[in-house]
């Protein structure tokens, strides 16, 4: 019998927030969740040094790419799984050292842009009532970041994010 909550047994021992979830249907726990990498130093089979791929950084950041581009560069190319364990900095903090970071955050970025291209598709498509709330729901996550890196300052305190203006800017 299903009980109060709603969700099965009721009794406290099942419901308390120390026990980690079930799946549904299995009556099994799962074990979903990320694995800390094994390594933590630099890895063997790589012959860059430090510097050297603090200068790959910031060169790969000259030539327009952004800080997740870079990672896959490096990943991909040069062999470097993790700057970080190189370097002892993420790809964005060697940026921020070297005053290559960009005006606006990657992650707000693709955002606007991701906006922008609802905003397209529903002046086409005006009856789209999950693309309508799907534009919502990406204008309330843009304001938030915005509040929060306002907040952290990464953006400055009068910046202000307008879809008609940012459509003449990105679009």
């Amino acid at each position: 019998m299903i009980g109060q909550s709603g969700y099965g047994s009721s009794t406290p021992e099942e419901n308390s927030s120390n026990t980690t979830m079930a799946r549904r249907y299995s009556r099994k726990k799962g074990k979903a969740g990320s694995n800390i990498p094994t390594r933590s130093g630099k890895p063997s089979w790589s012959s860059l040094s430090d510097k050297e791929v603090s200068l790959l950084v910031t060169k790969l950041a000259k030539e327009g790419n952004n800080a997740a581009q870079i990672g896959m560069i490096l990943r991909d190319s040069y062999g470097i799984p993790n700057v970080k364990a190189v370097t002892g900095k993420s790809i964005s903090g060697v940026l921020d050292a070297n005053k290559l970071t960009p005006e606006v955050p990657d992650d707000l970025l693709a955002l606007i842009k991701k906006a922008l291209l609802i905003q397209k598709h529903l002046e086409t498509n005006k009856q789209d009532q999950p693309g309508k709330r799907g534009y919502e729901l990406t204008q309330s996550k843009i304001r938030r970041l915005t509040k929060y890196y306002k907040k952290t300052g990464k953006l400055p305190q009068d910046w202000t994010y307008d879809p008609e203006k940012i459509k003449l800017l990105i679009g």
